[in-house]
């Protein structure tokens, strides 16, 4: 089948059609933008039917300047066609028809699987291969609730990275560092938007003493938090330092 007018594919494979490309075929003496308006009382909506895209090209002068085209759906493209009542209309109106007999044949339907599952294992490639950071940590711990106190996680970072940075330097770096907070009886806890953020935990405990027991809390850093701390403290300190 010859292409009369061209057609475009977007990446979730619906097919649409030019609005300029498809009046410039229908040969309609009214200037672009207004004949669009008109057909858009038949009932058209914006980004249910079509999409309006602004673009640029240069002039005579060698100016820029802007235009508006659309992306028709094969549906509203078909209707337009029909609209024009002429000739060409009837053509482009058979020539869509054709377009979408082919389009949902059983070849194509199994073509764009495939093309889909080829795009999936390229974009799970290119996850696996922003991922590579993660693994000597584990990824798994990211991915998870795996919270720990900050003397458990000085000693990960250590047996893992070789960053060597004690409990009470560890507070003291989170606290410079605006992740927990400075002074005050709260000192050490972390600020409530970083636990919204999934990075921090503060863990009630209940600490015995003779004058009757009293609540405090300990800071938990989450698996998530451990993940965005260690690639920090790699960049500032180190590994081995």
């Amino acid at each position: 089948m010859n292409e009369l007018i061209r057609t475009h594919e977007n990446e979730t494979g619906e097919m649409f059609i030019g609005g300029r490309e498809l009046h410039e075929f229908l040969e309609v003496g009214t200037r672009y933008d207004k004949w669009f308006d008109r057909m858009k009382d038949y009932g058209f909506v914006e980004n249910e039917d079509y999409i309006a895209k602004v673009q640029k090209r240069p002039t005579a002068q060698s100016n820029v300047t802007t235009f508006t085209d659309h992306h028709m759906k094969l549906d509203m493209a078909k209707e337009i066609s029909m609209i024009q009542r002429s000739d060409k209309g009837k053509l482009a109106r058979r020539y869509f028809l054709e377009i979408e007999r082919r389009w949902n044949s059983p070849e194509m339907i199994m073509k764009r699987a495939l093309e889909f599952a080829d795009k999936r294992v390229k974009q799970l490639e290119i996850e696996q291969e922003q991922n590579k950071p993660y693994t000597n940590f584990g990824l798994i711990v990211s991915n998870s609730d795996g919270a720990i106190n900050i003397g458990e996680y000085c000693k990960n970072i250590f047996d893992k990275h070789g960053v060597n940075i004690g409990r009470n330097k560890m507070f003291k770096w989170l606290r410079d560092k605006g992740y927990l907070i400075n002074t005050g009886r709260e000192k050490n806890n972390p600020k409530q938007k970083y636990i919204e953020q999934g990075l921090f935990k503060s863990m009630p405990v209940i600490i015995a003493r003779s004058a009757g027991n009293i609540q405090d809390s300990t800071t938990l850093i989450t698996g998530k938090g451990q993940i965005k701390l260690t690639e920090k403290l790699l960049e500032e300190i180190g590994a081995g330092q």
